[in-house]
């Protein structure tokens, strides 16, 4: 049981990082700091996009538009935030 909350822990620390990461890319496109052009920047932005936005796009359905600011990552981190903190107080323990 301890070797399953583990893993469901580090899977979901690892989604917050992707979820960085990609925030973190899309502003570095918006600002022209890299090029899409690029292979290499190309193809982590189009992983980052599949891994992240069939998650972040019902949120973004939900939250109200704030004209190019997108809290959708925000509001997942912190949803992933709440998950963790509740599987730690709630996981049966040995």
């Amino acid at each position: 049981m301890i070797a399953l909350y583990l893993l469901i822990d580090t899977v979901l620390s690892l989604y917050v990082w992707l979820l960085i990461a990609s925030a973190v890319l899309s502003w570095l496109v918006a600002f022209n700091v890299v090029n899409t052009r690029n292979r290499a920047v190309y193809v982590i932005g189009d992983f980052l996009y599949r891994i992240t936005e069939p998650v972040l796009r019902p949120i973004r359905r939900v939250l109200p538009n704030m004209g190019g600011l997108d809290l959708s990552p925000i509001a997942l981190i912190l949803l992933i935030f709440f998950i963790r903190n509740l599987m730690a107080e709630y996981w049966p323990r040995f």
